[in-house]
């Protein structure tokens, strides 16, 4: 069967590549490489450089790779990025998708596609919508959360539409070895690391330590991608988490503890955020109960790989 992931060289398309190939699925994949060849393969992997503002680009690779499933995974993922280029955001995560899906259309294929989206589409959630369900309204409170939702209802409308097998994903918090920085946890490990190795003085500044979020192996999370499309209802929405919030305290004192020099924490009052939700958790009873799927890789163990990727990546 063959897979394409449109947007493979980003940290889940890595993922989900060496996922499907080891499920024996033939991959094709897309980066937004501006140098190199444009096509070449690599670990048995057939990559096209692609604008996906391109509609004409995006018709010719699906047309070339004529797949089985399509993942689209290629956005603008960041928060603080959507609120400094909200058009930006707008242009590539909404028309993005509008292009894949119509030159889906236009081929007449029977493609399977995997449409993801993100928690930030709920907005702000009260403690009394803890765990979130499928079916909470959805109020996003930043632009990237806007454009996730405007793409997730352009993808229902082609489902409804013109009868394309569609599959959406509210994703949670994911982590795991080879994150970029930016994010908690691989923020976190990065200065455990640099400690352990005697590259930093041993004092780690944070900020909201209060706040619970929900994160998931990023290797649970293209598990479950997979799982979806074969096992799903098409034209439905999954959200795809842990199931269980933690505080930003639990993750940081777990990392710590894999550091054999004691750390000074001390709070920075320039990385609180004031607005933060306090708590975030998802509903994964949809998913579990229709798809079949549950997380597997230990809390404990994502953390420690996480750090010891960073402990590898700094000795070099």
């Amino acid at each position: 069967m063959r897979a394409l992931v449109i947007g493979a060289s980003g940290f889940v398309g890595e993922y989900l590549c060496k996922y499907l190939i080891d499920k024996g699925y033939e991959v094709y994949a897309t980066t937004h490489s501006k140098n190199g060849d444009t096509n070449t393969t690599s670990n048995n992997i057939k990559f096209y450089k692609l604008d996906i503002m391109n509609s004409y680009a995006c018709e010719s690779v699906i047309k070339d790779v004529m797949p089985h499933y399509i993942f689209h995974l290629a956005a603008i993922s960041s928060v603080a990025l959507s609120w400094r280029d909200p058009a930006k955001i707008m242009e590539v995560n909404i028309l993005g998708a509008v292009n894949v899906l119509e030159a889906v259309r236009k081929i007449s294929m029977d493609s399977k596609i995997l449409i993801v989206g993100s928690s930030e589409e709920y907005g702000k959630i009260h403690p009394e919508d803890i765990p979130v369900k499928e079916t909470q309204k959805l109020v996003p409170e930043n632009p990237y959360g806007i454009s996730k939702v405007a793409q997730e209802m352009i993808a229902q409308l082609y489902y409804k539409a013109y009868s394309l097998k569609i599959y959406l994903v509210r994703a949670f918090n994911h982590i795991g070895p080879g994150q970029q920085l930016g994010f908690v946890v691989p923020d976190f490990a990065k200065q455990i690391a640099e400690i352990e190795l005697g590259m930093k003085e041993p004092v780690i500044y944070v900020g909201n330590l209060e706040a619970k979020r929900d994160f998931t192996d990023v290797r649970d999370v293209v598990r479950a991608y997979e799982m979806i499309v074969n096992k799903g209802r098409s034209g439905e929405v999954y959200n795809v988490g842990s199931g269980k919030s933690r505080e930003i305290k639990e993750i940081l004192n777990n990392l710590i503890r894999f550091c054999s020099k004691e750390i000074k924490v001390v709070q920075d009052l320039s990385k609180m955020r004031p607005s933060d939700v306090p708590i975030v958790e998802a509903s994964i009873d949809k998913i579990k109960a229709e798809v079949g799927w549950s997380p597997q890789i230990p809390f404990e163990q994502t953390l420690y790989d996480t750090y010891q990727y960073w402990i590898n990546k700094l000795k070099r």
